[in-house]
């Protein structure tokens, strides 16, 4: 068939139309700086060199998607939480924001489009992806979910604690944090986001009721938001989400992203009951797959989720793409997601 464009090709593919490769959904962050050699404290700071290090790993590898996502602190540093920025390392959390309670009362609610702020640059990231390839490869914005934030602003353990002591006083916390989420979701799309993502990943360290009760409604406020802006969305939560894959369903999700430790075949049969429509993403394991390889293995795993993931599938390992993965490994994933004549 003829080529499509990425944009073309994701349509379609959500629709479970004909396509003439399975759109490559990968999550390059680590990964995408390591192409134009740049130090990872300039691709988490300076959305310039976060943008070319993605239009460089869409033209090698074939990536259907251009992505603003870089690390967690986006909203957490606009909160007034201190962040270090190693030169070439994973950003760190020196001083939460949140240390006692009380601080609560004084937490601030950060202008996503306020200058110099670092949800201002991912926003900026997203109107500069949208000038450059705007309209034929999808550009996906990013937010943390409400209860991530809380994590990020309290720590994960002094949450989980928090969880049972002042589950009330978690209630208001995640109010004030969806508030913002939803304003940083509707100024990306407002920028040209045509997806925007949400990284929940502590919604699998907790029960499902937990979940269900403190993670998924603050999702779907997010998303029907987004939704009503314009943009597709699109739920990653790392780690077994087995639990919890009929109520992440219910997120008001278009696009849900399932870890290596999930059965992709089981998933896709418990997410027809809520929704067929809703594409599945992923999900073999990026490290021992993707980054140890070798090829034969990675075209097989592709292949193995290919058949059972459902006529909407879309390609990517469970979760980024680990940092220093051959180019050879992610040609041989990209190669395996070419449809034949008649398939």
């Amino acid at each position: 068939m003829t080529p499509l464009t990425s944009t073309q090709r994701l349509a379609a593919r959500l629709k479970g139309d004909p396509v003439d490769r399975i759109p490559n959904m990968a999550l390059v962050m680590q990964f995408a700086a390591q192409q134009i050699q740049a130090p990872l404290s300039h691709y988490y700071q300076d959305y310039n060199v976060l943008c070319e290090a993605n239009f460089k790993s869409a033209e090698l590898y074939g990536l259907d998607i251009v992505d603003a996502i870089s690390d967690p602190y986006r909203e957490a540093a606009d909160f007034g939480a201190r962040i270090w920025f190693p030169t070439d390392n994973l950003p760190i959390c020196t001083e939460m924001r949140i240390k006692d309670p009380s601080d609560l009362a004084m937490l601030p609610m950060p202008d996503p489009l306020a200058i110099g702020s670092r949800m201002r640059d991912r926003v900026d990231a997203v109107r500069l992806f949208h000038e450059r390839v705007g309209g034929t490869i999808p550009v996906q914005g990013w937010v943390e979910g409400a209860l991530a934030e809380a994590a990020d602003l309290r720590g994960v353990t002094q949450l989980m604690y928090d969880l049972y002591d002042r589950p009330e006083w978690v209630v208001e916390l995640l109010e004030h944090c969806v508030e913002v989420e939803i304003t940083f979701a509707v100024a990306q799309v407002e920028a040209g986001a045509t997806i925007i993502g949400l990284g929940d990943s502590i919604g699998s360290q907790i029960n499902p009721h937990a979940y269900r009760k403190y993670g998924l409604p603050y999702e779907q406020r997010i998303f029907e938001a987004a939704t009503r802006a314009g943009a597709l969305c699109r739920l990653h939560i790392c780690g077994d989400t087995s639990k919890i894959v009929k109520d992440m369903a219910q997120s008001g999700a278009h696009i849900i992203d399932l870890d290596w430790q999930v059965d992709l075949e089981k998933a896709r049969a418990e997410v027809d009951t809520i929704n067929p429509a809703i594409a599945l993403c992923g999900n073999f394991d990026p490290v021992t797959i993707l980054y140890d390889g070798p090829p034969q293995k990675i075209i097989k795993a592709t292949n193995h989720c290919r058949a059972v993931g459902g006529p909407n599938w879309l390609a990517a390992p469970g979760c980024e793409v680990p940092r220093h993965t051959p180019a050879e490994h992610m040609h041989a994933f990209s190669g395996a997601l070419v449809v034949s004549d008649g398939e």
